[in-house]
């Protein structure tokens, strides 16, 4: 009998080298791919909607200028006449319902309007505005006219189809669902065109879905930035995070100041009522009223807005939200024209400045025409790169299938010192912001289901190969 011979040490079999580790990103590229994805195909209508809306309410300022022409301009005089004298004129023409604010004429070819409020047939929301000609009184005509930024027929109904497709509360919902989402599909398409390989990220020399993607992903990234400043600025006055948001800022100390309206010394109650705020013949009037505002530094534009009742003060508040930001207002005493509070625009909280420079930059009023082009140009820029990422679902189906999903499972591959770090970061985030949390809930939820559906018939696959991307 013999023995096979004994291999040395040095040539004995080494066992073979462990895998190497799977990196955190590793495991969670294809969850993000597959967020990505899916909020993709089913956003994208809601988020075309608000591009769409968006694009016309950029263009709107402009067309606002050239269809009220007449109403907003008139030819340069020699001398303005006192504001009492054109708020006269208007009341003469319109003498029913009350003068809620007067906004004197801002430069020497516009109109001095004078909003009425309780007029009959006028939406309750809004006023009716009557153009005043500063230099003769006489009027020029009166629309209808909503908001703090005076938007007249054409932008308002454009206004209210982008905020709420004209269908009132409810519809508010498809637009803060949109922007709840929009940066959620940016961040997660950034995140994912960094994470490809350079090579598979150039468009020349490129066809088929690889050239849709390069052109999908290469200009979302350079726009992404915009897209989450819009989504951000659009939450802060939604119905539902918009709320969350202004809690947060409350407890913070960071809401918006106001100046006090409350008439001082023992004339209170002498001076002129919201009905009759007009006539200078009641209390200080509004031309001391004005030229006490002017004393205190406030230019034009401005807005003069009657004492509500006959203890409060008139207010008189700055309204340019083109930079820099007039927002400067004071409280002037109606029956000795005395000002009686000061607040000043670099006096507001730092969250407080903030909300009013992403407002206005979000509505296209910071800088004008070059902030409405800009715009307009992320609207156009958002269509088309839903027109190309349905693109690609449609070329990612092979043979008559059509858009082949991303396979289900991914959140498997993702370690659990990741996973849940992240799942708690995204129930706090659901919470501020529900209409992100409660669709992404109810599509895991529904995921589940479907995978342990498809697990019972033996037919659930996971893997991450074909989540390549």
């Amino acid at each position: 009998m013999t023995t096979a011979p004994s291999t040395p040490t040095d040539e004995a079999p080494k066992p073979p080298a462990p895998a190497p580790a799977k990196s955190a990103w590793a495991g969670l590229r294809p969850l993000v791919l597959r967020l990505h994805f899916y909020a993709g195909v089913l956003v994208a209508p809601f988020l075309l909607v608000a591009a769409l809306t968006g694009l016309l309410y950029a263009a709107s300022f402009q067309a606002e200028k050239i269809v009220y022409d007449h109403e907003l301009t008139v030819p340069v005089g020699d001398r303005k006449l006192p504001v009492s004298e054109q708020v006269a004129a208007a009341r003469e023409a319109r003498p029913e319902g009350t003068v809620s604010a007067v906004r004197p004429s801002p430069e020497a070819d516009a109109t001095t309007r004078v909003m009425l409020s309780g007029i009959p047939g006028v939406d309750p929301d809004h006023t009716l505005a009557v153009f005043v000609d500063p230099y003769t009184a006489k009027v020029r005509g009166e629309l209808e006219q909503y908001g703090s930024s005076g938007a007249l027929p054409l932008r308002t109904w454009i206004d209210e189809f982008h905020r709420d497709l004209h269908l009132g509360e409810p519809g508010r919902l498809y637009s803060e669902f949109a922007a709840s989402w929009l940066w959620v599909i940016a961040g997660g398409g950034v995140v994912l065109w960094f994470s490809r390989r350079r090579a598979l990220r150039k468009l020349r020399g490129t066809d088929g879905r690889r050239r849709t993607l390069a052109l999908h992903g290469g200009v979302g990234v350079w726009v992404a930035a915009g897209f989450v400043f819009l989504s951000a600025t659009g939450l802060t006055w939604s119905t539902y995070a918009g709320a969350n948001i202004g809690e947060l800022r409350t407890s913070l100390g960071q809401e918006t100041p106001s100046v006090s309206a409350a008439a001082a010394g023992e004339h209170a109650g002498h001076g002129a009522a919201g009905g009759t705020a007009g006539d200078a013949a009641h209390g200080a009037g509004l031309d001391k009223v004005l030229a006490a505002a002017r004393a205190e530094g406030l230019g034009d534009p401005v807005e003069i807005v009657p004492p509500a009742d006959e203890k409060s003060a008139y207010v008189v508040r700055q309204i340019q939200r083109s930079w820099p930001e007039k927002q400067d207002s004071v409280a002037v005493d109606p029956a000795s024209g005395e000002v009686t509070d000061v607040l000043r625009f670099d006096d507001y909280p730092v969250l407080a400045k903030l909300t009013r420079w992403g407002i206005d930059l979000h509505t296209g009023s910071l800088f004008g025409l070059v902030n409405q082009i800009a715009l307009m140009a992320l609207a156009l820029t958002l269509i088309l790169l839903i027109l190309w990422g349905y693109r690609m679902w449609w070329q990612r189906g092979r043979g008559s299938a059509f858009g082949r999903p991303i396979p289900r499972g991914a959140w498997q591959q993702v370690p659990p010192y990741v996973l849940v770090p992240l799942l708690a970061a995204i129930a706090v985030l659901g919470y501020f912001v529900p209409l992100l949390g409660i669709p992404l809930a109810a599509f895991l939820a529904v995921d589940i289901v479907l995978g342990e559906v498809a697990h019972r018939r033996g037919r659930r696959t996971y893997g991450s190969g074909t989540a390549a991307r």
